[in-house]
């Protein structure tokens, strides 16, 4: 991979740190952005020794959405069944840690939606301003953010097209750690540090479960979920969680 593709990957350990690398246009999405996306996920998913991802953007900032020059050449940015930047439909199914600097705005805070926990650089600004173009945010922000923010702000936030500061996000729950300026990527490798000691079949486990049971009705819930942890229980990686702990050492994974 060269250091001009459009998403560039670097194994850190059992963390790879993904970057959006399109600095001249803000990290705008277009066609090859977002294939490039899907193919850092699959990487993530596909290799054993890669637990988390880190995903960020080059240039000091995130990533400023869909590139309208691209839009209006009737280029896509949506690869295949993984959606818009090739994962706001699909993303991955390791544990993912968006790290926000400078801004997340339009289909870029969609792409940082898109991930399990998000880490934001102070001052950094987070919005969906498609209205203010005549355009809609359609890459998932108005699905999920309701799901984890409360209604009328989002309501707002989507209605006036405006952004808020990242602190503001923290405060309503969407960020999970405010970094100093320039130091997001370090503060989420942090994080996924942390992350990348657990087990990674209970990591997978846990991130399905909770993403998967808004629909599950009381009847089947404990059935759904039984079917997706169950396979932990039994697995090597169960035996030696616990062998490590009752004989206090730290454990190694083998992803089975």
């Amino acid at each position: 991979m060269t250091d001009d593709a459009p998403v560039l990957t670097e194994r850190r350990e059992n963390v790879l740190l993904i970057t959006l690398n399109r600095p001249e246009v803000r990290n705008a999405v277009n066609a090859a952005l977002a294939e490039g996306l899907a193919a850092a996920l699959e990487e993530l998913d596909a290799e054993e020794g890669l637990s988390v991802g880190v995903l960020t953007g080059a240039g000091g900032f995130f990533s400023a959405g869909m590139d309208l020059g691209a839009f209006v050449k009737g280029e896509s940015a949506w690869f295949g069944d993984r959606g818009f930047a090739g994962i706001t439909q699909r993303a991955a199914r390791k544990p993912l840690i968006a790290a926000i600097e400078g801004f997340a705005l339009a289909g870029g805070m969609e792409i940082a939606l898109s991930c399990d926990l998000i880490v934001a650089a102070s001052g950094a600004k987070m919005g969906i301003p498609e209205t203010k173009r005549s355009l809609v945010a359609a890459g998932g922000a108005l699905l999920r953010m309701p799901r984890r923010m409360p209604y009328h702000v989002v309501m707002e936030l989507a209605l006036t097209g405006d952004f808020l500061p990242a602190e503001r996000f923290h405060e309503l729950g969407l960020v999970n750690r405010i970094a100093e300026p320039g130091g997001a990527v370090d503060v989420a490798l942090e994080l996924a540090g942390a992350l990348a000691k657990n087990g990674p079949l209970a990591l997978m486990a846990t991130k399905q479960v909770l993403q998967e049971q808004f629909d599950w009705t009381s009847e089947e819930m404990w059935e759904k979920q039984a079917a997706i942890t169950g396979p932990v229980f039994v697995s090597e990686d169960a035996k030696e969680g616990s062998s490590a702990f009752k004989e206090k050492r730290e454990p190694v994974w083998k992803g089975r």
